[in-house]
């Protein structure tokens, strides 16, 4: 009976070892990958256990090799993008019965500085978009239906309409994450927890630290977007459609703000991005930008920067405790500089 038993367990072995040989297995060394406007040449390994294929559905996308045996290194080569829109190829690494995918993500020329980029720091991504350069008109007025940039919400403090020109610059894709202020500062501020959360409970002096660090770590020279920086990105800058929110007429699309909020943040890019691919520009929370608080002027303005001293500095977007009103892409708050609260964080430019 014993023998039977043992014979019958290793038959029962020797039947599953050979189904997994059948059906293979296959997994690659890279699941997503971001390429600039530019194209890029990059490596994957394929560990596969049988003979593999590997099928792009984009022509500028190409793979050498395309097949194999066993375990190999692809070299992806992404084209160039000449058109001003972003796309997206997926590449399908398959064997009999099991695939896995790769996706890439190319950006498109027309945000301009050459495409998206991602950045590391111990362990923790975030992504950094461009915005080309050009010339808006910056604030709100309620007075005239026909007037520029008219808005029947807007206050006192957001007008004068002004004409603004800037420079190129790169912008964070979502606010700064609980993740990469706890990767850089080794701690975490905030009042609502998760990783995937805007930080909160940040002052704008609190900012600066991490900023420096961030930069110290990282070689770069990241800042708190100026106020004209922050509104030209929240209203999609040369691709603008002149929405009253960032990315929309309809507010919940684009924003977590008091009515749909829960009483709480929630995960930055999870809901709809504005025309540059930008999240949370509306509601979240409030975003600090690098200027003393002041009072528009009417004249035109290159690159500013703000008032020489102030009291309080300049806060943006809204938050999840606001109402509609406050989460407009012309609307403008401040506060002391040395105070944050649950409401209060940031996002990054260069």
């Amino acid at each position: 009976m014993k023998k039977f038993t043992f014979f019958a367990a290793v038959c029962c072995l020797a039947v599953l070892f050979t189904a997994c040989e059948k059906e293979g297995m296959i997994s690659i060394s890279l699941v997503s990958k971001d390429v600039s406007a530019e194209g890029e040449t990059f490596q994957i390994k394929v560990t596969s256990t049988a003979a593999w294929t590997a099928t792009a559905n984009q022509t500028w996308l190409t793979l050498s090799p395309a097949s194999g045996t066993g375990d190999a290194y692809v070299t992806v080569t992404v084209a160039a993008n000449t058109s001003t829109t972003a796309d997206v190829a997926e590449v399908l690494f398959a064997i009999s019965g099991v695939s896995v995918k790769l996706t890439v993500n190319r950006a498109g020329t027309g945000s301009g500085g050459g495409g998206s980029k991602t950045y590391t720091v111990n362990g923790v991504t975030f992504k950094m978009l461009p915005v080309a350069g050009g010339t808006f008109q910056m604030g709100a007025q309620s007075t005239d239906p026909n007037g520029q940039n008219y808005d029947a919400e807007a206050n006192s403090y957001e007008n004068p309409v002004h004409q603004v020109t800037l420079i190129a610059f790169t912008i964070g894709e979502t606010e700064v994450t609980q993740a990469l202020w706890e990767a850089v500062m080794g701690s975490n501020p905030s009042y609502f927890k998760g990783s995937d959360l805007p930080v909160e409970t940040v002052s704008w002096d609190d900012c600066q630290t991490f900023i420096t660090k961030l930069n110290q770590l990282t070689g770069k020279t990241f800042r708190l977007p100026t106020e004209a920086e922050w509104e030209y990105a929240a209203r999609g800058g040369n691709q603008s459609k002149g929405y009253k929110y960032s990315g929309s007429n309809t507010i919940d699309d684009v924003a977590w703000y008091y009515d749909n909020g829960g009483s709480k943040t929630h995960a930055v890019g999870t809901k709809q991005a504005n025309e540059l691919g930008i999240y949370d520009m509306s509601g979240n929370v409030w975003e600090w930008c690098s200027d003393w608080y002041d009072s528009y002027g009417s004249s035109s303005q290159t690159n500013p920067t703000g008032a020489a001293s102030g009291s309080y500095r300049v806060l943006r977007g809204g938050s999840w405790n606001y109402n509609a009103m406050f989460c407009r892409v012309s609307l403008r708050s401040g506060y002391y500089p040395d105070y944050g609260n649950d409401g209060r964080g940031l996002r990054l430019v260069f």
